[in-house]
Formats: structure tokens, C-alpha cells, sequence
């Protein structure tokens, strides 16, 4: 590609926003030029913004350490200064739905990683490999917001990564009945072991909002555009709970499934190694080559092992048996802040790249 498109991160100094610029350093299509954040970063070098609070493995890009912070609230400002936006803000959830959108109506995409439009019915809610045809949602979008660029997608909740795709890749076996439980690493709060050190040695069996959006959101996902909106589907029926754990990244998820068509363990991981996407066909830069992974061995997945499976972009299941009381059961593992957030929200933005809704201003 002769030139990269130019890329704004708004709420680019949390963990979130750490995130996307670590995964975006060296990126064929991409390139972060422009970060905003919240008035008290704005007019500091992102370097100084961030100081000592810099929480990703590898070190600050240098190339971005002298980008000179932008105050997120000045729209049309930072919006004439690229060409998309990916947006990890911290604010209210009505607050981002606002902001969201004042980036869109001045023809500016965003792809979100925030839960405030995934329940919005014009917004597409995309896992790339499960739900690529949701994008089609966006020209009903843009005929509400009145623009001829602009939209905002999202993707879903981190901690499903583990189990829909799972689901999905077993879709024609009709499975009816899920429960699960999410053991769901700090990260996902934002945190580090020095941020909240009473996370260490110890589980906390509540999450916010947690439950709600992992048993809907994967129906939004599997469900339909009717009449201009995404309409969820009806099944699996999806209870859940959600438990905090004393691991850095990694979510895991252990689950059974009952299904209207019964399936051996031989056809279900077939399915699992063999499922391929949109991504995978069009060889996008982020795409895991193999999405999902099967591990023969009784104790895997585990997150020292497994979380970082294809950059973090994949998906790692194990434990497929039989079970007493509904049909089958594994344990899935997906990474939180890669797969689950803003590697997740680069795919998404790499897809709408390739399906022409993402473009040069």
C-alpha cells in the first residue's frame, strides 16, 4: 500500500489506548498520527501524558512519544487531522454515544472498543471471522446520521471471544442450551497487579454488567439485518456467570452446551480446526492463520501457555467430554485486551478497510 491511512485514538493514554498504538507500531495500512484524550492530557507530548503509567509488555513506540496530545472534546479539530478514529474513551456510557457519533457526522469512521453502541440496532457489533456481513447495517446508519462517510462499528465484549466463536464454528450441530462461567483477568478492569493488589491471591465472584452482555451479546452477533437494524437471534439460550481472577491477561471460560443435533467429539473439533472466516480468506494483516486451536492434553488451555496463540488473535479450546447433565462441555481462552479489545477493533477496521467503508479523506 503506497500510503498508510492516517489514524486518530481517542482515550489513546489508558490501557485500552496503549493497546492499540502497541498493536499498531508497525502496521501495513495504518498509522497513528494524531492521539486525543482528555483536557488535562491535551497539549503534552504523549510521552509526558502517559509518565510512569505505560502498561504494555514492550516499551512506548518512539514514534509516538512525541505525537503532542490533542483534547478529545475538539471534534472537528481532531477529526480533520485523519482519516479514522478507533475510540477507547473513558466516559459515561451516554457521553460516548455523543462523542461517537460528533466523530462520525463530520465523515469521520470509528471503530469503537466501548460497550455504548452495541446495542444501538444501525451499529454494527463485529467479531470479523463470525458476523463480517453486519457491516451492510452502516448505509442505514449513515441515512440516519445524514453522512456520506462517517459511521460508528464496535466490537463485542472481550470476555465472550472465548466461547461464540466456539458456538459459532458448531453452529449447524443447533446448539439450544449454554452455560457458562468467565474466570476474567484483571486487565479487563484496566488494572495491573501494582494498580490493585488485593486482586492478588484472591477471586472476586462479581463483575459489572458483566453477565447481561455475555449471555445477549453473542445473540446479536448470530442474529440478522431486518428492515435496517440487526435483529439478535432467539438461541442458544446463554446463562452466565462471571468471576474475576488473579491473572494479568487471559479470559477462560468453562461451558456446556446442549444441542438439538448430536455431534461426536470427533465432528465437533474437526469443526473448531477448520473453521475459517473472512479474515483468513482475505489474508487481512491482524488475522490469525488458524483461528481456533484444539489441545489434546487434560490441562490445557492455560493462560502461561496459551493466551498469546497467533499474537493473541486466537482462540484456544480444550476439554471437549461428555457430560451428565447436558451434552458436552470444554474450556475456551481467548486474550482480553488483544482478541477481546483493541486487536479485535483493528481487525474490524482492517474488514471494513477491505469492503470499501474505510477510505483515504
Amino acid at each position: 500500500m503506497s500510503e498508510k491511512l492516517k489514524v486518530g485514538i481517542l482515550g489513546g493514554t489508558g490501557m485500552v489506548g496503549q493497546r492499540f498504538i502497541s498493536l499498531l507500531e508497525d502496521h501495513p495500512w495504518f498509522e497513528v498520527t494524531t492521539i486525543a484524550a482528555s483536557p488535562r492530557s491535551a497539549g503534552k507530548t504523549y510521552e509526558e501524558a502517559v509518565g510512569d503509567r505505560w502498561k504494555m509488555a514492550k516499551p512506548m513506540p518512539q514514534k509516538v512519544k512525541d505525537i503532542v496530545v490533542m483534547n478529545v472534546n475538539e471534534v472537528e479539530k481532531v477529526a480533520s487531522e485523519v482519516d479514522f478514529v478507533f475510540s477507547a474513551v473513558d466516559m459515561t456510557k451516554d457521553e460516548i454515544k455523543a462523542i461517537e457519533e460528533a466523530y462520525a457526522k463530520t465523515e469521520t469512521p470509528v471503530v469503537s472498543n466501548n460497550s455504548a453502541h452495541r446495542w444501538t440496532p444501525d451499529v454494527p457489533m463485529v467479531v470479523p471471522e463470525i458476523n463480517p456481513e453486519h457491516m451492510k447495517v452502516i448505509e442505514f446508519q449513515r441515512k440516519r446520521l445524514g453522512t456520506k462517510r462517517g459511521f460508528v462499528a464496535v466490537k463485542p465484549n472481550c470476555s465472550i471471544q472465548s466461547y461464540a466463536p466456539v458456538l459459532t464454528a458448531w453452529k449447524e450441530f443447533e446448539p439450544v442450551e449454554v452455560v457458562a462461567t468467565t474466570y476474567q483477568a484483571i486487565s479487563g478492569a484496566g488494572k495491573t497487579f501494582k494498580d490493585w493488589p488485593e486482586m492478588e491471591g484472591n477471586i472476586i465472584p462479581y463483575i459489572g454488567g458483566e453477565e447481561e452482555k455475555s449471555e445477549k451479546e453473542p445473540l446479536r452477533i448470530w442474529g440478522e439485518i431486518k428492515d435496517g437494524v440487526i435483529e439478535p437471534a432467539a438461541l442458544p439460550v446463554i446463562t452466565c456467570q462471571c468471576i474475576r481472577v488473579p491473572v494479568l491477561d487471559g479470559h477462560t471460560a468453562a461451558v456446556f452446551v446442549r444441542f438439538r443435533k448430536k455431534p461426536t467429539k470427533e465432528q465437533l473439533i474437526e469443526k473448531l480446526v477448520s473453521y475459517k472466516g473472512v479474515p483468513q480468506e482475505l489474508n487481512l494483516p491482524s488475522a490469525p492463520k488458524q483461528f481456533i486451536q484444539y489441545l489434546e492434553e487434560d490441562n490445557r488451555p492455560q493462560v502461561s501457555l496459551d493466551v498469546n496463540f497467533e499474537n493473541g488473535m486466537g482462540i484456544s479450546v480444550g476439554r471437549i467430554r461428555e457430560d451428565s447433565v447436558y451434552d458436552w462441555k470444554f474450556v475456551g481462552l481467548s486474550h482480553n485486551t488483544v482478541r477481546g479489545a483493541a486487536g479485535g477493533a483493528v481487525l474490524c477496521a482492517e474488514l471494513l478497510k477491505a469492503q470499501g467503508y474505510i477510505t483515504k479523506k
